[in-house]
This record gives C-alpha cells, structure tokens and sequence, in this order.
C-alpha cells in the first residue's frame, strides 16, 4: 500500500563510490588532499578508503572506458559532501587547496541547511563539497525559514553575517 510506512530507517550516509578514470591518480587526491587512508584493494582494481573506523566511506572504481561526466542539470552525480568540524578549518582546508592547484569552484554559504562550505573537483571533475555547521532539526521537525537562509559567496562574507542562532568557531 502506498500509505504503508517504510520499514527503512537509515542511520548515517554509508559510503560514496566513483568510477574513475585513473585509479592511482585518484587514489593520490583522496589521500594526499583529502587525507583518507587505504583500507583494501580487491581483485578488480578497486579502492577503498577510510577517514575513522568504518573499513570504507569512500570506494572508487576503475572505468572500463574513458567517460564524460554530466553537465550539470542533466542526470548523473552532482557531489559528494561531507562534515568537518568547524568553519575555521574551511579556511585552512581552502589555502591548503588552492596551493595544491586544486579547482575550487564555490565557497561561501547556499540556502537551506545554512551550512559554509568550498566545493571542488576530484581529478575526474566529480564536486566535492567540505562544509561545517549544518543546520540541525528540531524536535518540531521545522528548518529554518527561508527568509533566514543569507547566501553568502565568500567564507569570509559567510562569518561575517551568521544566520541568527549560530556562532561559528
């Protein structure tokens, strides 16, 4: 029935895997710039990566053919986003980037959720996004109101106008 309730009850994002084009190119970026470790290869070329205790939050796979990605608004993966602690390690992870010769290709702060972040390119062109301080719900089960949302196009723009209830550190 269409009204049933899913018995699906995720607990966390597991892990993200992209097919890639150069497997030890890619490997590099996710430990060298990212700064996950290698937890196994397997038998078809694989590579599985960690950043905590889970054997893997990251996977790539060879691609068997060269591949163009989607332009955006067309289907296909848009981006890969994950947590870091505070807003002040944005700063350091974006010189850390930038002097890398890493593509960024946004940073500030978007609408819903009110989360800062950088967002750049894996060496495939796949968006990666680091971002801190999501919005939290609410026992209410509400978001924040899009009148509250301030969109900024700089972290620096992004802590000097919080949204109202936050203070970033």
């Amino acid at each position: 029935m269409p009204n049933d309730p899913t018995p699906v009850k995720v607990q966390k994002l597991g892990h993200v895997v992209f097919t890639v084009t150069d497997i030890e190119r890619t490997t590099r970026f996710w430990t060298e710039i990212m700064g996950f470790q290698v937890s196994d290869r397997n038998e078809r070329g694989m590579v599985f990566l960690r950043n905590a205790s889970d054997h893997h939050s990251i996977a790539l796979v060879p691609a068997e053919t060269p591949h163009t990605l989607p332009r955006e608004g067309q289907p296909g993966f848009h981006h890969c986003a994950l947590e870091v602690a505070a807003v002040s390690e944005l700063f350091k992870i974006r010189d850390f980037l930038r002097a890398k010769g890493v593509p960024i290709v946004y940073e500030g702060r978007r609408g819903p959720g009110g989360n800062p972040g950088i967002e750049f390119e894996d060496p495939d062109g796949f968006h990666i996004e680091l971002y801190a301080s999501m919005d939290q719900i609410g026992q209410d089960g509400k978001s924040r109101p899009a009148k509250e949302w301030r969109r900024a196009n700089s972290l620096e723009e992004a802590v000097a106008t919080p949204l109202p209830g936050v203070t970033y550190r």
